[in-house]
């Protein structure tokens, strides 16, 4: 595993540091309204046609373990997986749970009003489950909340 990578100031204030998969970041967003993880590859590029074949492969594996985690802990009916980019331009992958009685189905999450946050308790547990889920793929953070 690397260390934590420099994250955008944006990313560090909406977001607690779950933990490390290979030369990536695993970031969950504070809005408890919805299961959003962001992944943020370590790469001064921007845009992802541009990392070679092989860092691509490993990122798509990186989206597809985070994808299966969210299926198999979350009632979800349809996962939303995004790299918009406007606002943060550091790399980053938004994974997110989606169900008909979420707080904007079926509209988009950005820009909704609508936020509820996580208590400590249940970030340690969602950290522990990435933990036993993943196994050696994930190496969780000290959490800072």
């Amino acid at each position: 595993m690397t260390q934590t990578p420099k994250l955008d100031p944006k990313l560090r204030q909406d977001c607690y540091l779950m933990g490390m998969m290979k030369d990536s970041c695993l970031l969950l967003n504070r809005n408890a309204l919805y299961p959003w993880f962001i992944l943020v590859p370590e790469t001064q590029e921007i845009e992802f046609y541009k990392l070679t074949k092989d860092r691509q492969l490993q990122i798509l594996d990186q989206i597809n373990q985070i994808s299966t985690f969210l299926e198999q802990n979350f009632n979800n009916t349809k996962l939303n997986v995004a790299m918009i980019g406007n606002v943060v331009s550091q790399l980053h992958i938004h994974i997110i749970s989606r169900h008909p009685q979420d707080a904007c189905w079926p509209g988009v999450v950005w820009g909704n009003d609508k936020t509820s946050t996580y208590d400590d308790v249940q970030v340690q547990k969602l950290q522990q489950k990435l933990v036993e889920q993943l196994g050696q793929s994930f190496e969780k953070s000290k959490l800072v909340t």
